[in-house]
């Protein structure tokens, strides 16, 4: 017997951060729940917030965006670079490297934007076809806006997927920022005919208050389009990995600095923030001296473009302020990029960052070089500081030698220099015990103990379900 091809459910916005890398999880775990085999998609993701698949699988060691990785956990099946084909990183305003099936293609990279998507399109299409061939399900999340019509033309991630699919598209909307049911029926306007035969329902997002408030709203809507609002989804107080650094212009009050809390520098081009989501409350991006003001520690983050991000760390005055800091004895934590910046020198002979040599601040005796090959995998050591096991994931060009003065705990991979330490693996702070210890090393409890992540995914799952008109939604499939 032949195998019947999947369906597609593909989740739309009206916006960037409508919420839609959140829905399609919640989809992905009700619909595995329900004995479904689920594949997540997003042909195209433009996000820092990268991780790596499985070694011992097909394609593993390979870079995906974030959020579908986490997607991937919801429908309980191994990450594939075949669920986020296209990686785009940016680096500048109008520059970004692209991944294509997980590794770096410099040929493309190199192209200007609107000549890469023919290039691209053929891979997004080999890559959603066989996943619609092998599994039940294909849940798909767009990219922006649908509504921008100066970018149809070379859009391969939003309406071309799903007319490539057929897929049933839901469309949401941040209602918190509200105009949500303007953007709505402005986003149908913006549609072709064909396009809107597509969309199967609404869901407003993130609503705070009495649903019942809505009406005659959502009638209105579907009198003015045929198209029922099919879920209002409340706010969710239940974190999931966020896929870029909009989640920081979303973040809730700063902690109190008279209680203490660790500093992380906003650099313009972070990469891997999620990976300080179990600090919780603890936590503070900061983006001038005067915020460093009762810091316990400091932390340089990851970054997609180390030279600029260094330069804009000592022309904000953080660098000088946390030199300062680390004199006065506060620990001091670099992450991959930030590793580098702690360093003696950053050196860039082959052009990768554009060809920049500069100095780094000097708090661990290390130099770094940037190669062309990028290193991705995901990794497993032995803290001989601690005793403990701790896994993580490195993504990055440079290589970094070790001088005389620093301690190299784990060659290659984990430093310290007296207060000061760095490291090439993101996710340290997502092993218990070492989050434990490094709140320990800057004088601060524990914050409130999350959730595991599959504890979080079914509560969100179960949440957005009864949100929904369910049988409306398993109908599409």
């Amino acid at each position: 017997m032949s195998k019947r091809p999947g369906r597609a459910l593909m989740v739309q916005g009206c916006t960037s951060n409508a919420g839609k890398s959140y829905l399609c999880a919640a989809l992905c775990r009700a619909l595995a729940n329900e004995g479904y085999r689920v594949a997540p998609f997003k042909a195209q993701n433009m996000s820092n917030n990268a991780g790596v698949t499985p070694h011992g699988q097909a394609g593993g060691g390979l870079e995906m965006g974030r959020a579908q990785l986490v997607q991937a956990r919801a429908a309980r099946v191994v990450p594939d670079v075949r669920m986020n084909p296209v990686l785009l990183k940016p680096e500048a305003d109008t520059r970004s490297q692209v991944v294509l099936l997980g590794r770096v293609e410099p040929e493309i990279t190199a192209l200007p934007w609107r000549e890469r998507k023919p290039r691209l399109w053929p891979f997004v299409q080999e890559a959603l076809h066989s996943l619609l061939a092998e599994y039940d399900v294909v849940v798909i999340e767009g990219a922006g806006s649908p509504a921008e019509v100066n970018l149809r033309s070379s859009d391969i991630v939003n309406m071309r997927v799903a007319l490539e699919a057929q897929a049933s598209v839901l469309l949401a909307a941040d209602i918190d920022r509200g105009g949500a049911f303007a953007h709505l029926l402005g986003t149908w306007h913006c549609l072709t005919p064909e396009e809107r035969t597509l969309l199967k329902g609404f869901i407003l997002n993130r609503f705070r208050g009495d649903a019942r408030l809505l009406a005659p709203a959502p009638e209105w809507l579907q009198a003015q389009t045929g198209v029922p609002t099919v879920g209002v989804v409340p706010w969710l107080h239940i974190p999931l990995p966020e896929e870029d650094g909009v989640a920081l212009d979303r973040s809730g009050a700063a902690p109190d600095p008279s209680a203490g809390f660790v500093a992380i520098a906003r650099l313009p081009r972070v990469s891997n923030l999620d990976e300080f989501a179990p600090l919780g409350e603890r936590a503070r991006w900061v983006s001038t001296p005067a915020e460093l003001e009762g810091a316990r520690a400091v932390i340089l983050p990851g970054s997609k473009s180390t030279a600029a991000d260094l330069r804009w760390l000592r022309e904000s005055g953080l660098a000088a302020a946390t030199t300062r800091l680390a004199g006065q004895g506060l620990p001091v934590f670099g992450v991959c990029g930030g590793l580098q910046m702690l360093g003696q020198t950053l050196s860039d002979p082959l052009g990768v960052e554009g060809g920049a040599s500069v100095p780094g601040l000097g708090l661990l005796d290390l130099h770094t070089d940037f190669a062309l090959d990028k290193t991705t995998l995901n990794t497993d050591i032995t803290d001989p500081e601690t005793g403990y096991a701790l896994s993580g994931y490195e993504i990055h060009h440079g290589q970094t030698r070790s001088g005389p003065q620093v301690q190299e705990l784990v060659p290659g991979r984990l430093w310290r220099q007296g207060n000061v330490r760095g490291t090439y693996l993101h996710g340290l702070l997502e092993n218990p015990a070492y989050l434990e210890r490094f709140l320990g090393w800057a004088g601060l409890p524990a914050p409130r103990e999350l959730d595991s992540l599959d504890a979080r995914l079914d509560a969100i799952a179960a949440q957005i379900k009864a949100s929904m008109d369910w049988d409306v939604v398993r109908g599409l499939l």
